[in-house]
């Protein structure tokens, strides 16, 4: 677990200057706005936009699944016979009105293929929304940890430049002292503008990272600071989707989908029967009489073969698709658990290298000091300590980038528990 530093510390005339490696920002910020809590944004993801549309895309196939369901709608006829003729015929007089009412009936199991292909999609799309909501989460908790690498890094260059100026000023009194050249001062100033250089590049840094988080993240109000850590979060695999992944589920899915169309295509193949029921009217003798049929199409031209090719087409895409995503998954899966294990230890080590680093410091410090080592010594010193704190950073982030993929592939989101 990563264990924040302390503040400057002044003895013995001896200064190690340790900014928080967990603050957000620098303590001169007096009026900073907080970002939620990863955890609080997290809760918040159905406000967003990316699962709103994925919401939207749901409710629409779950729509027409229930749609599917609908009876095909009759149709009503009115004719009327025998008119306009010659002789008895002349005119309306004599003219047959029938009035009859049809009904497609949809045998052959076309009804119920068209149901079941409805609810594949449906299932498909529900799938696909998990899905979704689950990507944004990584979304957020890659901008939200970036954001805290981000200050972190800002933190740790005015840390770099405090400890620049300090030596610095150290390296002035021996040159004021005759114990070391003149050039040493001038280089040791260089190195002081090019640490404060580096400041700004790291501020311009954190700001970027933080409004792309407040953008992402839909806040009201553009954000400078962190209120908890997500770098310092540790995960460990749950197992969870081990067995059916939530990428396989959504191919698998995908397939039945398909599967489920080529049915509805060999059945378009088939004759559509229609019923009818009408009732005459004979305007001669004033007689009634009903008369029932039946339609029946004759697939004689268009027997539906593009399509039906088409669907065994897409059936085959979505096999080799369920096929590849279950060996990507699996390799993915031993990738995600092998980097975050690694993401872990880079961790422990990084900091401890950090507390070797501060130690070689401290003892350079002295060494300097007292006139031991050289100026040269003393700036590698302080260098490694700049670049383990920075190691240190780096490892959480590609432990945050880790536990992002392994969390994709369990379904949930990142350091959270699956749903």
């Amino acid at each position: 677990m990563f264990t924040p530093l302390g503040r400057p510390l002044i003895a013995v005339g001896l200064a190690v200057a340790v900014l928080a490696l967990a603050s957000p920002s620098m303590a001169n910020d007096t009026v900073v706005e907080t970002a939620p809590s990863y955890d609080d944004l997290v809760a918040r993801l159905d406000a967003l936009p990316s699962t709103l549309e994925a919401n939207a895309v749901y409710d629409a196939a779950a729509a027409r699944a229930e749609q599917a369901r609908a009876l095909p709608n009759p149709s009503i006829a009115y004719s009327r016979e025998n008119v306009y003729g010659t002789g008895p015929y002349n005119g309306t007089g004599n003219g047959e009105t029938t009035l009859s009412i049809n009904q497609p009936l949809e045998l052959f199991g076309q009804r119920s293929a068209r149901i079941q292909a409805a609810r594949s999609e449906a299932n498909a799309a529900d799938l696909r929304r998990v899905q979704t909501r689950w990507q944004v989460a990584g979304q957020l908790a890659l901008t939200y940890a970036e954001a805290e690498a981000a200050a972190r890094r800002y933190d740790l260059a005015a840390e770099a430049l405090s400890l620049t100026e300090q030596d610095a000023r150290g390296v002035a009194a021996m040159v004021e002292q005759g114990r070391e050249a003149t050039l040493r001062g001038v280089q040791a100033q260089s190195e002081v503008e090019a640490a404060r250089a580096a400041l700004d590049e790291t501020k311009a840094l954190r700001d970027s990272a933080f409004a792309r988080l407040s953008a992402i993240a839909m806040l009201e109000r553009p954000v400078q600071a962190i209120s908890a850590s997500l770098l310092d979060r540790t995960s460990n695999p749950t197992g969870v989707g081990a067995d059916d992944p939530l990428a396989v589920r959504v191919a698998q899915a995908e397939l039945d989908a398909a599967s489920r169309l080529v049915t509805v295509e060999r059945r378009r193949a088939l004759p559509d029967v229609s019923a009818a029921v009408g009732r005459t009217r004979f305007r001669e003798t004033n007689d009634e009489a009903f008369t029932v049929g039946l339609e029946l199409t004759i697939p004689l031209f268009d027997r539906n073969r593009g399509g039906i090719r088409a669907a065994y087409a897409e059936q085959r895409a979505a096999e080799a698709r369920l096929i590849a995503q279950k060996q990507e998954v699996r390799a993915e899966r031993l990738a995600a658990e092998a980097t975050l294990a690694a993401s872990n230890s880079r961790t422990r080590a990084a900091d401890s290298g950090v507390a070797a680093a501060e130690e070689a410091y401290r003892l350079s410090r002295i060494g300097f000091e007292a006139g031991r080592i050289s100026q040269l010594e003393l700036r590698s010193a302080r260098a490694a300590l700049i670049a383990a704190r920075n190691a240190a950073v780096d490892a959480r982030i590609a432990r945050v980038l880790a536990e992002i993929d392994l969390a994709l592939l369990e379904g949930r989101a990142p350091f959270g528990e699956s749903r």
